[in-house]
């Protein structure tokens, strides 16, 4: 069940069919909006073919293209993983267009025809394109208003704009897009000083439009990269270092060669075959007979030892710290330990590369198009100019996918051996050889005085990251410090990065510290939270669970909070505890959050049920086991992730801030889960569990 929230006063509006579109008039919203018509000045072209430059940021030819026929294509280098950008950001340009959702084609991740982008990544999406999206769009319907205003000489205040054509205000004729931009070219750059259709009078955005080809994906019409194939395409498999650090030193490939129509590429350490189909090319695989060197690694038994033991520096606290720690008559000194965990997307890494001369194609699930095809153009020495990457709408990421390592793999063996080449990657590969998210040691300090007061905080994460490190809470002395180690395991970017990890150590010392002092969680975060914003998603959440209302015995109630990437985020979970065998149920979980002005609330709470249900994994048990750098849980039957039966029941509330900028959601929800069941624990029985996982067999850790 989702509950809207507004802030200040204006509510998320109810949902809208796809094909809706606003009945506002041009001259209503010009009267409304109380603006003057903005003059655009700079130019560039708008009609095009392919697309232009990816250094032509400020044109509008990098952006939008308004053909003959009135269809209208936005170009944006974003990629879809399933956080429902394609909707959202068709949208808020059919908003400011004044057109249906129906009338617009958006391309994304196509290093050829979208405007140069980093990638997907820390919730910007929403907070980078939804501006700049939005005033290209208001540019565009100003160059429209303009030449149909000119054809008919008159002011273009006076004209009627709706549902992509324009009405002569007395003789009731009409010029549609189409009309006004054929034959012709429309030159300008973006104008910074568009006027936007107001959020108060959003027709379109902030509506629960449902998903742009929602039914592609439910008849299985969509094509990712694991379904596509090109014509005389063979399919390529990769011999793989067995442990981390292991060197290979011998190589027999003479039983795969003699295979009929396998092909063996040996290019120094790097071994692939290739075949019709992929069944073959693994059975070639293994074929090969390979020796490797291995050294001594860590283990998971040891690898909390080794993070600190191997960190780069020291935890220095700043001037006054220590002291307010020491002098204070309260006390509080823990240590959290964080595993490693993987990112366990739905489509493993996909990739599928054809050379045409000294061109280069690649079709590849990545977060990160961009950097895919600077990866290919250095791996080949070749210009970027000659390499294409596009990624279909991908199988999820997580953070994920930010490298391009299938890519490169079907790219060399492409190159080898003179065909297309698809290599996909299994889940045992997932989970052996992709980055994880990254394990640490969180030690946090505080101290407070007998009359409830806050005195010192600090907090030092080994490895697992900064993000998210800094207290929201104002404590008079207080030190934040990230102390960078040697991992044991290849480690990248996953969702929120280590918010969720800084996050769970630092609101279950809060818990802890108002057991301490003898004070409610609630009223203790309250009473040291200035944020209005985290305040406020801190009392829906807590409005909505029922905080204050009783408990039946064996029942504990927890909470966590905090804000990251511009969302801010609480959480509340109600859990069951057996003492005498230590089962552990979490029966309900409530999330509040906001993330500015709500363009889909319903793909808004999918992205909050998402994180909720992937926050449940790694508070209750997904970790990585490995012995001497060998995973040795590379399956989905072996490494546990959340299934039905774990799932509670699950409550959002959407805190809508239309006042504000639209920020991104596909990460800060996830950050309160941990916390909120750890202290949901503490208060039903009393233990206090500082690791992540939490309960790996489904119990409370023997203590």
């Amino acid at each position: 069940m989702t509950k809207t929230k507004a802030n200040p006063t204006l509510k998320a509006k109810s949902g809208i069919s796809k094909s809706a579109v606003t009945n506002l008039s041009r001259r209503t919203f010009f009267k409304r909006m109380g603006v003057g018509v903005a003059s655009c000045v700079m130019l560039s072209d708008i009609v095009m073919g392919e697309m232009l430059a990816a250094d032509a940021a400020d044109s509008l030819a990098a952006w939008i293209h308004v053909s003959d026929t009135g269809r209208i294509t936005v170009f944006s280098g974003k990629a879809e993983v399933g956080q429902n950008i394609r909707t959202s950001l068709t949208q808020v340009l059919a908003e400011e267009l004044f057109v249906s959702v129906d009338d617009i084609d958006l391309i994304l991740s196509d290093t050829m025809r979208t405007p140069y982008d980093r990638g997907t990544t820390g919730s910007r999406t929403t907070p980078q394109m939804v501006p700049l999206l939005r005033r290209a769009a208001a540019t565009v319907r100003e160059i429209l208003l303009e030449t149909a205003a000119e054809s008919w000489n008159l002011e273009k205040q006076s004209l009627d704009l709706e549902r992509g054509t324009i009405a002569h205000p007395s003789n009731g004729k009409k010029l549609s897009y189409a009309d006004l931009v054929s034959g012709k070219k429309l030159l300008r750059d973006v104008d910074s000083s568009a006027p936007l259709v107001p959020v108060e009078q959003w027709r379109i955005a902030g509506t629960s439009v449902p998903k742009i080809n929602g039914r592609d994906f439910i008849t299985g019409r969509h094509k990712y990269a694991s379904d596509m194939t090109l014509p005389g395409m063979v399919y390529g498999k990769i011999l793989r270092s067995p442990a981390v650090g292991a060197e290979l030193i011998e190589i027999d490939t003479s039983e795969a060669e003699r295979m009929p129509g396998v092909q063996v590429v040996k290019d120094g350490s790097f071994i692939g075959v290739t075949a019709r189909d992929s069944s073959t090319a693994q059975v070639a695989l293994a074929l090969i007979q390979a020796k490797w060197r291995h050294s001594e690694q860590p283990s998971r038994s040891n690898l909390f030892e080794h993070l600190v033991s191997k960190s780069k520096n020291s935890p220095s606290p700043k001037n006054g710290v220590e002291k307010a720690f020491t002098q204070s008559s309260i006390q509080l000194e823990q240590e959290f330990l964080i595993d490693y965990i993987a990112h366990v997307p739905l489509e493993p890494r996909v990739g599928m590369a054809e050379w045409k001369g000294d061109k280069l194609t690649v079709w590849t699930g990545t977060q990160k198009p961009f950097g895919v095809q600077e990866d290919l153009s250095n791996e080949f020495g070749i210009s970027k100019g000659n390499v294409r990457v596009i990624m279909p709408d991908t199988g999820s990421g997580y953070g994920g996918k930010h490298t391009a390592e299938a890519g490169v793999e079907a790219a060399r063996l492409a190159k080898a051996v003179g065909k297309p080449v698809k290599v996909s990657w299994t889940r045992e590969e997932e989970f052996k050889w992709a980055y994880l998210r990254p394990s640490g040691v969180i030690r946090v300090k505080c101290a407070g005085t007998d009359s409830g007061g806050l005195s010192s905080w600090e907090i030092y994460n080994f490895n697992s990251g900064g993000s998210g490190i800094e207290s929201p809470y104002e404590v008079d002395t207080k030190h934040h410090q990230y102390i960078s180690s040697d991992p044991p395991l290849r480690q990248g970017s996953y969702r929120a990065l280590a918010s969720t990890a800084n996050t769970f150590a630092m609101e279950s010392q809060m818990s802890d510290m108002a057991d301490l002092l003898s004070m409610d969680s609630l009223d203790f975060r309250l009473k040291y939270l200035k944020n209005e914003r985290l305040s406020n998603v801190l009392v829906a959440a807590t409005e909505k669970f029922g905080w204050k209302r009783s408990k039946a015995p064996g029942s504990g109630y927890g909470l966590g909070c905090g804000t990251v990437k511009g969302g801010f985020v609480a959480s509340c979970a109600e859990v069951e505890v057996d003492v005498a065998t230590g089962e552990v149920s979490i029966t309900r979980i409530v999330t509040a959050f906001e993330c500015g002005a709500i363009i889909n609330p319903r793909h808004l709470e999918s992205q909050i049920t998402g994180c909720v249900l992937q926050g449940l994994g790694g508070a209750l048990f997904e970790a990585i086991e490995f012995e001497q750098g060998v995973v040795t849980n590379a399956s989905l039957s072996s490494y546990r992730v959340p299934r039905f039966k774990d799932v509670p029941v699950i409550e959002t509330v959407l805190v809508n801030r239309p006042d504000l900028p639209s920020a991104g959601s596909g990460e800060t929800p996830i950050i309160g889960v941990a916390p909120a069941i750890r202290n949901a624990i503490a208060d039903a029985c009393g233990v206090k569990i500082n690791r992540l996982p939490m309960l790996p067999d489904g119990r409370l850790p023997r203590v």
